[in-house]
């Protein structure tokens, strides 16, 4: 099965050194301008396709503050769109041709759209293929539905942060805009679920698509994957000399393989064997009386987590809305901890690389540090004083040379705008 990260967006990997050197050349790495980066695609599209696009589109990965693994059991997420996007400059052709390319593939898509079926399409331009087959629905039966599309990804990717998710809602505005469709934003939410779970053959919960739409700059988002209903949290760390600092440990991770798939199916058997439809139905005051029913100790341990995780949301929350983070930055910082510790011991989704980074942010002053993502590689987030961050940074990049690991790339995460137009 193939991933999104086939698709060759950017990469930016650093070599690994000496621990000196790992702790004296820390960069905390900035998103390229979205505006120029938009005229990279335009630009892009013209070189390839021979004509100028009729614009260009754009979506954001993210990161989730809190809420993890519990969004395909009816869970509640904190989620953030970060400033890394991918680009879709795209154009609508008189045929029912799909032609996709991207600049960081030599892979090429070129089917009749009506053909368009779970299996026919291989590799990454599945992901862009699938939005198109998904949105069908809201299609009218007699228009054409060829179009001319050229992906530039600028989410790093391997990196937790949903390269995936913002190719999909990237090409989800584009075909929304070039079809004239007037679907709503969660509509478009779920023809990027469907893509990836039913077309690319990939499993997700839907927190990933929901923050690259719907996300604002400035806040995070409460996200109820009950019903998919949002509302903005105010998340302006930079105004209170806070930042939230991501690494990327540089571990390979992917959302197409057998470990995701099954921490899904314990989660759900958990469900059944406590007789509710989801674990979000469990009342967490009764954890302990209801956990000995579960007889296998592995399926016990996932419905710890998703239960004490949502508790976590809810918690982390509350918080906000009684004050601001700077107010409350111990308690927050005790639950992104609590929540990397639940996912490392109770969920075992965690691998070396993200341990290491966590402790070593934690030893370094940091607020509160977890893994952000899906697991098995990918990112940590921390929540440090916004002066701090490069050392804490280097006490990462330290740590992990001293373990000989690849050198790992950070960035600051500013709250970010979804999905849209951009030129």
């Amino acid at each position: 099965m193939t991933t999104a990260a086939d698709a060759g967006l950017p990469d930016d990997s650093t070599s690994s050194g000496s621990a000196q050197d790992a702790a004296t050349t820390v960069q905390l790495s900035a998103a390229p301008d979205r505006d120029a980066a938009a005229r990279r695609a335009e630009d892009l599209f013209i070189d390839s396709f021979g004509y100028r696009p009729d614009g260009v589109w754009s979506a954001p990965g993210r990161v989730n503050i809190i809420g993890e693994h519990v969004d395909y059991q009816d869970g509640l997420c904190v989620p953030m769109a970060i400033s890394h996007r991918c680009f879709a400059a795209a154009a609508r052709t008189p045929t029912d041709r799909l032609r996709v390319r991207s600049a960081q593939s030599e892979t090429v898509l070129d089917i009749d759209a009506r053909d368009l079926a779970p299996g026919r399409v291989e590799g990454w331009p599945a992901y862009v293929a699938g939005v198109l087959w998904a949105l069908r629905p809201h299609i009218s039966g007699s228009t054409t539905q060829g179009m001319d599309i050229m992906i530039d990804g600028q989410v790093p990717l391997g990196a937790g942060l949903s390269s995936s998710a913002a190719l999909e809602c990237a090409v989800a505005e584009a075909i929304e805009s070039l079809l004239s469709l007037s679907t709503s934003p969660l509509q478009r939410v779920q023809a990027a679920i469907t893509a990836e779970t039913d077309f690319a053959g990939a499993s997700t919960g839907g927190l990933d698509q929901s923050a690259s739409v719907l996300s604002r700059s400035g806040h995070a988002l409460f996200l109820d994957c009950r019903d998919f209903s949002t509302r903005p949290v105010p998340w302006d760390l930079a105004g209170q000399d806070l930042a939230l600092l991501i690494t990327d440990t540089r571990a390979e991770h992917s959302h197409v393989d057998g470990e995701y798939t099954a921490r899904r199916a314990d989660s759900e058997q958990a469900a059944r064997d406590l007789g509710v439809g989801t674990l979000r139905d469990v009342d967490p005051s009764a954890l302990e009386e209801v956990l000995p029913t579960i007889t296998d100790e592995v399926v016990r341990r996932r419905a710890r987590h998703v239960i004490t995780e949502i508790e976590r949301v809810r918690a982390f929350d509350s918080l906000l809305a009684s004050g601001t983070a700077r107010e409350h930055v111990a308690e927050l910082g005790a639950l992104l901890d609590a929540s990397h510790d639940s996912l490392r011991d109770d969920y075992e989704v965690t691998v070396d690389q993200l341990d290491v980074a966590v402790e070593a942010a934690r030893g370094a002053g940091a607020h509160g540090a977890r893994m952000t993502g899906g697991g098995f590689g990918g990112s940590t987030i921390a929540m440090v004083e916004a002066g701090e961050a490069q050392q804490v940074a280097s006490a990462i990049a330290g740590a992990f040379a001293a373990r000989g690991f690849a050198a790992p790339e950070f960035f600051l995460a500013l709250p970010s705008e979804g999905a849209g137009q951009d030129r």
